[in-house]
């Protein structure tokens, strides 16, 4: 009976085992705007046998702040979306792991800002001031051709803004302001913005579905939006159009180049997957999957673009320059700043 009894116990211990032996899962943390196409997604679980949980977790700054608070327990293997903004901040964190993945060979040396290889370029964008074309022709009015044309009394009451610390595409243009004027003259050029009757807004949606006139019943002709926003309008236009709505400013320094990142969050315990969906997130198939889904450009230059986004989408020659160190030391100080001058 006891032989019996014993044998039964194995039998158990053996079926459990069998029962538990279910696909690995890898937990791939990442900010809101994250959006990839469900195959895309379905190809890697395949390739690696393995079930991948998306983590979305607020804005870039909300989901960073969360990845940091976990350092010692982390909520995820991997994390998609520190761009060049919170780059300096993350790196001083300690919470990534380096790894030279052997995509980077196919990646452009300009995207790659940490030298360490804990944050790999993923894809970029640029945030420009996006216009009216109908508005514009219809009143006449010239384009501007810098920043400080827009302190013009003739483009008065023209311009929807985002405000640098609720909205990321509103810190970019924060920032492409203070690269042109300085920090002795940015705030002296917001303030004349202001005089010029400037609207802030808390987020983009609000901006540009609430103000801008391409996308909503608003009296702003000028929104600080994306170079690939024009693309946007294009594709989804219901009833279909023939060309763009938008376009975009790029002369030099109206624009600021956000860099997107993925890293391995240190203290992962499936670090071998962890480099798989590294790697294939910096291939050929995710990358190619990105722009219609993300309206970013792919970092693999290998990845061959959709003709629509070729087409409507002006890249910036000469983007805005500021180092990530020198962002990460001034942003909260600037920011602070930026809110006495236009908001209070």
């Amino acid at each position: 009976m006891k032989r019996y009894l014993f044998v039964l116990l194995l039998l158990i211990i053996g079926l459990a085992a069998c029962g538990s032996d279910e696909p690995a899962k890898i937990t791939l943390m990442t900010h809101d705007s994250f959006a990839i196409s469900e195959e895309t997604i379905a190809l890697f679980e395949e390739e690696n046998g393995v079930t991948v949980e998306l983590l979305p977790s607020g804005d870039t700054g909300a989901a960073l702040n969360q990845a940091i608070l976990a350092k010692d327990a982390p909520l995820a293997d991997v994390f998609f979306g520190v761009d060049n903004t919170f780059m300096g901040r993350a790196l001083d964190a300690g919470i990534f792991e380096a790894y030279d993945s052997p995509l980077l060979a196919e990646i452009p040396d300009a995207l790659k800002l940490d030298p360490s290889n804990r944050l790999l370029p993923v894809d970029y964008g640029d945030v420009c001031l996006n216009y009216d074309k109908a508005r514009f022709a219809e009143n006449d009015l010239p384009l501007p051709q810098s920043l400080a044309d827009l302190t013009d009394p003739a483009y008065a009451g023209l311009l929807v803004v985002e405000n640098p610390a609720t909205s990321s595409p509103g810190l970019a243009f924060l920032l492409a302001t203070i690269a042109e004027f300085g920090e002795d003259g940015y705030l002296g050029y917001w303030a004349d913005l202001k005089a010029n009757d400037v609207l802030v807004t808390n987020g983009w949606e609000e901006a540009y579905y609430g103000s801008f006139t391409v996308a909503s019943d608003g009296e702003r002709p000028l929104v600080v939006s994306y170079a690939s926003s024009p693309p946007a309008e294009f594709i989804y236009a219901d009833p279909p159009v023939d060309e763009a709505p938008s376009a975009s400013l790029v002369a030099p320094g109206m624009c600021f180049r956000q860099v997107e990142f993925v890293g391995i969050l240190a203290g992962t315990e499936h670090r071998d997957l962890a480099e798989e969906l590294v790697d294939y997130i910096l291939s050929q198939p995710f990358q190619e999957d990105m722009p219609l889904n993300m309206f970013v450009y792919p970092a693999n230059e290998n990845a061959e673009l959709p003709a629509e986004f070729v087409e409507w989408t002006q890249v910036p020659e000469e983007t805005a320059v500021l180092s990530p160190q020198t962002i990460d030391a001034n942003r909260e100080t600037w920011i602070e700043a930026w809110t006495e001058v236009v908001l209070r």
